[in-house]
């Protein structure tokens, strides 16, 4: 009963920060970026990534170890709906990704390098995608929750 209570409050709060990283690389990403906020950026990026690969292991040790078993889990279409939307999310992720550490890149090839307006709103289209979906996580966390 701890270890499941222990698992919950971990994968909340890691949900909690993911929600926060997000919320700062939109709030970083705009216009002008220029100088050492790209590789702020790209760090924080990083964070972010590491952040979403913590909440699958503890959501894993979850269904393997919480109480209510994993055949509640995988028989259950909420729980499956929040993991697709969920991988909907790191398939988004990837663009900005690739976009922050080509910038850094350049960066420290081109000294004065700074992404295009035209880019850094296209970027930020994914990153306002991927708050979405995990506001829809959240709801089907919370439906699973009592539905399942």
């Amino acid at each position: 009963m701890i270890a499941d209570l222990t698992l919950a409050i971990v994968h909340h709060i890691l949900v909690f920060g993911l929600a926060v990283m997000m919320a700062t690389e939109l709030a970083r990403l705009k216009p002008g970026l220029a100088g050492p906020e790209v590789a702020r950026l790209a760090r924080l990026d990083a964070g972010y990534g590491g952040t979403a690969g913590l909440i699958v292991v503890i959501g894993v040790l979850r269904v393997i170890y919480g109480v209510k078993g994993y055949a509640y889990y995988v028989g259950n279409p909420w729980f499956w709906a929040k993991m697709g939307a969920f991988g909907l999310i790191g398939l988004l992720s990837i663009p900005p990704t690739i976009a922050f550490l080509r910038w850094r890149k350049a960066q420290a090839t081109e000294p004065g390098f700074a992404p295009p307006d035209s880019e850094i709103a296209r970027i930020r289209r994914f990153l306002v995608y991927q708050m979405a979906l995990l506001i829809l996580v959240v709801a089907l966390a919370a439906t699973m929750a009592r539905l399942g």
